[in-house]
């Protein structure tokens, strides 16, 4: 991929998708706005809303069974924004594009959240599963050469720093089981191969109809999956509504259009990074929300993968 490919614009919200040519004024002017306050306050939200997902998961798994809550979490969004995206009348994608998208929701909804919360669900801490999913950018890092994008030495050792802090914030609350790691390095694989497969592939996409098509299409993988491993049943309703609601409406709708967002406008390297930040904010919202206690080890963690995101995200000033 070249590297205007890499820095295709984003169409303002409401609008379809359509790239400028490369070199042109819209092109250009596309990808300054990307860098600016976008690119500065997208990545900060995104952390949170994505880490939110992990405190609400822990009800949601003690009340019936991962894959459960996940086939109800995609349907439920997928619905939801599909409705909406009808209603706007925004572009839907069509033939092989509409593969594409497919594809790119059943490995990053249905390969890495049914295997990420069903390791929540065999007990491994939340802290150890977000520790796996922050080594996303370390996968992405080895794998750039795909999308053609050139990693220089501040970049790497932005890295190295980001890699660091995930294990920091955790470091005090690991406790591993053999199916758990597993499944947790399973969903890494989905989230990885699924972030770059859609910038590959599918990066143009319309944020709210290709979002709706990768929920829909995970909710009935994830569901036969759910039929074939055991008996659907849920043992605390209230609990079970309460996750399913905030996944859907906070992480599944407003986290991912704004992550199809950070790839359209970001290289995929840059955009993985902010992955770095998940454990330590993490461990902030279980503090503020379920009165867990903030360990020294994650304030540590949480400055430390802020300087690699930093770093990795810092441009070359202008000669």
């Amino acid at each position: 991929m070249t590297p205007a490919a890499r820095d295709l614009p984003a169409a303002a919200s409401g609008s379809s998708v359509s790239a400028p040519p490369p070199g042109s004024p819209g092109e250009r002017g596309g990808r300054r706005a990307g860098g600016g306050r976008f690119g500065a306050l997208g990545p900060a939200v995104f952390v949170v809303l994505w880490s939110s997902a992990f405190i609400a998961g822990i009800p949601g798994v003690r009340a019936a069974p991962p894959l459960l809550l996940m086939t109800a979490r995609f349907a439920v969004a997928g619905a939801l924004l599909a409705g909406y995206a009808l209603a706007v009348r925004a572009p839907w994608p069509r033939g092989r594009a509409l593969a594409h998208v497919a594809v790119s929701g059943l490995l990053v909804q249905a390969v890495q959240f049914g295997c990420f919360y069903s390791a929540l669900g065999l007990g491994l801490p939340a802290a150890v599963v977000s520790l796996v999913q922050g080594l996303n950018p370390v996968v992405i890092l080895l794998t750039a050469r795909l999308l053609g994008e050139r990693i220089s030495g501040r970049q790497a050792l932005g890295f190295a720093l980001g890699a660091a802090g995930v294990v920091l914030a955790v470091a005090d609350r690991v406790s591993l089981s053999g199916w758990g790691v597993v499944l947790c390095l399973a969903g890494l694989a989905g989230l990885s191969a699924g972030t770059l497969y859609q910038q590959r592939h599918v990066r143009d996409m319309d944020v709210r109809t290709g979002t709706a098509v990768q929920l829909l299409a995970a909710a009935p993988a994830v569901g036969l999956a759910c039929l074939a491993t055991g008996t659907p049943r849920v043992s605390d309703w209230a609990a079970f509504g309460a996750s399913v609601g905030w996944m859907v409406l906070v992480n599944s709708i407003a986290a991912f259009i704004l992550l199809n967002s950070m790839l359209r406008r970001l290289p995929a390297s840059r955009v993985s990074t902010v992955f770095f930040m998940t454990p330590s904010v993490t461990a902030v919202l279980a503090w503020l929300l379920a009165g867990q206690a903030l360990h020294p080890l994650a304030v540590a963690g949480l400055a430390l993968g802020a300087a690699g995101v930093l770093l990795a995200n810092r441009r070359p000033a202008a000669r």
